[in-house]
């Protein structure tokens, strides 16, 4: 017969732990584990800062969370029940937003735990462990399996203290404990499961773990010692707390914003966000560690490698999924994939970008979405973007394979970095865009923004792409097949912010040569939402020196000295003609004025040659065919101006112009006299109508919300396939709706119906995605009333459909709507 369970042996609890009053002391039991420790003499090596926590560990053969119910013998104490915090510990750790029936905490800051007994609690004479886990496997020494002695300190630094009331204070409902829980500001995020132990003369009563008292731990900005923490509250309330804001796009001279529904939030999404970690396979015990799990969630954003969130497609061929134009927010996309467990089609950079701000804000990072201009994607690692022409200066557009992208969106979350130098804290970059492998994986990141700034492209996690992509003097490329100038230090693919733009020729042997330098062309007006003022933020300062300053010169010294093949930097273009590109008011269906400019700041008069060549482009850099060149030859007297003008009508450029498109003009020429060489790139984005809300009736928690949504089409031409999606945080919203045609110039008024979910001021946002316009966006913000007593619906109260409401054919064309 096996031996009993000395756990279990009453008169060894009576003897050892539960002395009677009176009774006199007995003899010096010998040190128990963790005394080394409390002296200071513990090495921590051995195990001993356990501090008896080994005594309450389960069984040989149970398994941790799992826990079948046990019979109850007299004497024992078994918990009635337990109430797992309260609505004054979700304001107190920003979580009352969450619509999640359980309970949602973040680290190094306590909540409450009220243990419902069958008779007062004695602490001389009873003894009681929180325990809880984690993940599927918990083990005691991976962190995920612990167990919180009342009044002492857990192996992993939980702990569990008696709450002190007032007197007279004591709650309803009967005995009870009243107990304060607090997490390790180093705590593994997750959800927790939860069930406590007791301890009375009559031996050991373990409670089953019951899914109601499970609870989910959360990283916490607000908590100095995470590593995740941020001072500034107004930062804290737009980076962590906001669940709608706007992406930037367009081009830098016209720059373009759309809302977007983040909704970290709402139901479901805390789940989805948690599966991400699940599916990708990360160990529950590594998930304290801000770096590996940004790390992993820009990995599992995007499809490549791992079936991930979103499936990425620039074909402009959508018909297997959804236009990543037609996105208005990340809800949807996250629960989509919890629930079906596969990619949802499809995503692009901006698509990714608003859902790693869903995912790092619901898990607690502080996160900002960002938006580079011109940012360049240099795919043989020269640190310059290169344009290649031949012997007439017409684009080689086999050639120019470093795609320059009107704009590329990412994201920058907040943490300490413990595993690089000091002075590398603060935003790191995240990109979840799939285009090159870092460490094997399609994930780029975290890299500190600091550490692009100085070039210390030695630094991980993937910072050469980075500085690559933002702009400012990089390094000299060879021609087509040459050398590359800088080493990979980690495989991978980011938002380049730091290279020159050279321009390539083909001389009459078959070589190439450089003829033109620009720099500051890679990189501009980096942008996102400032906290606070609703309103766009430049923080190209944060990524970059100004150009040609001393700093500026020591980060690309610093760059160039770690490449393989270090070369010289580039020197800019100098000469007396100088050319400028612009272009009028750009409105999808009008007809596009674009000029080029050309000075001649010398003293003498000079002949130049241009060539202008038009063509669409998509916002990644790839360009189509030209469809309009002109060449032109003008003289240009001292100091004086000459203007070269295109005029292109719609029904020119509107076959070529596609969602998402831009036009691209290149200009490039040679001054007779000198033969100096000038060349120059404008992007030019089409103008569309905003979307026009509004709402219709006064909004209830609950209740079904009529919203007017007005469209007008721009276009000479008739518009059909439009889809009309919305999104909004705390908002049930209706399916995506499929537009009939709608004619040249005419305006549609459609009637939906919201139910709102939460209470407070909430933000809709529409979007309408048409194959022959660009994305058309609006926003409505309202307030909602709490739902009258005794009414369904509450802040916890998972998302219900509205009734779909009725079509309404679109009106004949050429008419005002309805």
């Amino acid at each position: 017969m096996p031996d009993a369970d000395p756990r279990l042996d009453p008169g060894r609890w009576a003897a050892a732990s539960f002395r009677p009053r009176g009774a006199p002391p007995a003899p010096a039991p010998r040190p128990r584990r963790g005394f080394w420790r409390r002296l200071g003499g513990c090495c921590g090596c051995c195990g001993c800062c356990r501090r008896g926590t080994e005594d309450w560990e389960p069984p040989p053969g149970e398994v941790p969370g799992h826990r079948p119910p046990q019979p109850l013998r007299p004497g024992q104490l078994a918990p009635r029940g337990l109430v797992v915090g309260s609505a004054a510990d979700r304001v107190a750790h920003h979580t009352s937003e969450f619509a999640c029936p359980r309970l949602v905490v973040r680290r190094g800051q306590p909540f409450r735990l009220r243990v419902l007994l069958p008779r007062p609690f004695d602490p001389a004479d009873d003894g009681l462990c929180v325990e809880l886990t984690l993940g599927p496997n918990p083990q005691v020494a991976k962190g995920t399996h612990v167990l919180i002695p009342l009044g002492e300190s857990s192996a992993t630094g939980w702990t569990a203290e008696e709450e002190e009331l007032e007197e007279g204070a004591e709650r309803p409902g009967g005995p009870a404990l009243n107990l304060c829980l607090t997490a390790p500001p180093n705590a593994p995020i997750g959800r927790y499961r939860l069930s406590i132990k007791t301890r009375t003369g009559a031996g050991e009563y373990a409670a089953p773990f019951d899914d109601a008292n499970d609870f989910f731990l959360l990283f916490n900005p607000w908590c100095p010692d995470d590593h995740v923490y941020m001072e500034k509250t107004s930062d804290l309330n737009e980076y962590v707390l906001n669940e709608t804001g706007r992406i930037f796009y367009g081009t830098e001279d016209q720059i373009a914003e759309r809302a977007w529904n983040y909704g970290q939030f709402d139901a479901g999404v805390l789940e989805a966000c948690l599966y991400i970690l699940d599916r990708r396979g990360m160990p529950h015990s590594a998930r304290g560690d801000p770096v590996m799990v940004s790390r992993v969630v820009s990995a599992m954003v995007n499809s490549l490698d791992d079936n991930g969130v979103l499936v990425g497609n620039w074909t402009g061929d959508y018909a297997q999924g959804t236009n990543p134009s037609s996105w208005a927010g990340s809800v949807d996309i996250l629960r989509s994939y919890h629930s079906a467990g596969a990619p949802v089609r499809y995503g692009q950079c901006w698509v990714f970008a608003g859902v790693m701000t869903t995912v790092l804000r619901c898990l607690g990072f502080p996160t900002r979405t960002v938006t580079n201009y011109n940012s360049a994607h240099d795919t043989d690692v020269s640190l310059t973007t290169d344009i290649y022409f031949d012997e007439n200066m017409r684009p080689l557009e086999r050639l120019n394979t470093d795609s320059v992208w009107n704009f590329h969106v990412w994201n920058d979350c907040w943490m300490k970095r413990p595993d690089l130098p000091d002075g590398y804290d603060g935003w790191q970059v995240v990109d979840a865009t799939p285009q090159e492998t870092s460490s094997g994986l399609f994930c780029c990141g975290p890299c500190s923004v600091t550490a692009v700034k100085n070039g210390e492209v030695f630094l991980k996690y993937d910072t050469p792409f980075v500085f690559a992509e933002v702009g400012g003097r990089g390094l000299r490329a060879g021609p087509p097949g040459g050398a590359v100038g800088v080493a990979r230090c980690n495989e991978g693919a980011g938002p380049q912010v730091n290279s020159d733009k050279v321009y390539w020729q083909r001389q009459p042997n078959g070589a190439f040569a450089v003829v033109h330098v620009e720099e500051g062309a890679i990189g501009r007006r980096i942008s996102t939402l400032g906290a606070g003022s609703g309103a766009r933020l430049d923080i190209t300062h944060q990524y970059k020196h100004p150009e040609g300053s001393e700093e500026e010169r020591r980060a690309v010294s610093t760059a160039t000295s770690h490449g393989s093949r270090p070369r010289t930097q580039g020197t800019p273009s100098l000469g007396e003609v100088t050319v400028t590109v612009g272009a009028g008011p750009a409105v999808a269906g009008a007809e596009l004025e674009l000029r080029a400019v050309a000075r001649n700041d010398g003293v003498e008069p000079r002949t130049l040659r241009l060539r202008l060549s038009l063509c669409a482009v998509r916002y990644t850099g790839i360009s189509g065919a030209p469809f309009r060149q002109e060449q032109h030859r003008r003289a240009v007297p001292p100091g004086q101006e000459e203007t070269v003008t295109m005029t292109v009508a719609y029904a020119e450029y509107g076959p070529h112009v596609g969602d998402q498109d831009a036009l691209k003009l290149t200009v490039a020429g040679a001054v007779e006299e000198t033969g100096q060489v000038v060349a120059k790139e404008l992007r030019v984005r089409l103008h569309a109508p905003e979307l026009t809300l509004t709402l219709l009736a006064p909004a209830v928690v609950g209740e079904e919300t009529p919203v007017q949504v007005v469209f007008q089409n721009p276009l000479p031409d008739t518009l059909s396939g439009a889809t009309l999606r919305m999104e909004g945080a705390g908002i049930s919203c209706p399916k995506a709706l499929r537009l009939g045609s709608v004619g040249p110039g005419q305006t549609v008024r459609l009637r939906q119906a919201v139910v709102p979910l939460r209470p407070g001021r909430r933000r809709l946002v529409a979007a309408l995605e048409s194959p022959r316009l660009g994305p058309l966006h609006g926003t409505l913000q309202f307030d909602v009333a709490p739902a009258p007593a005794g009414a369904a619906g509450s802040t916890g109260s998972p998302p219900r459909r509205p009734r779909r409401a009725r079509r309404r054919a679109p009106p004949p064309a050429g008419s005002t709507g309805g």
